[in-house]
């Protein structure tokens, strides 16, 4: 056992090490959380985009037979 009082801190990871992890690790958890924001702006953007095709598509051939062959 070493007798070096700060031995813990500074053997296998080390301090800096350590705190590149740290870092690493909130800078991945904030990424993934930004790209949970765009997927679900972006399903949002698909639906409003499904949603105007269907009405544009309904307006269209619900008109053409208005009048209808009786």
């Amino acid at each position: 056992m070493s007798v070096t009082p700060g031995a813990y801190f500074l053997s296998g990871f080390g301090v800096f090490a350590v705190l590149i992890w740290l870092v690493s690790a909130v800078a991945c958890i904030y990424a993934f959380v930004l790209f949970v924001k765009l997927a679900r702006r972006g399903i949002t953007a698909l639906d409003l985009y499904n949603y105007s095709k269907n009405l544009e598509i309904r307006a269209k051939y619900e008109s053409a037979n208005k009048e209808g062959p009786y």
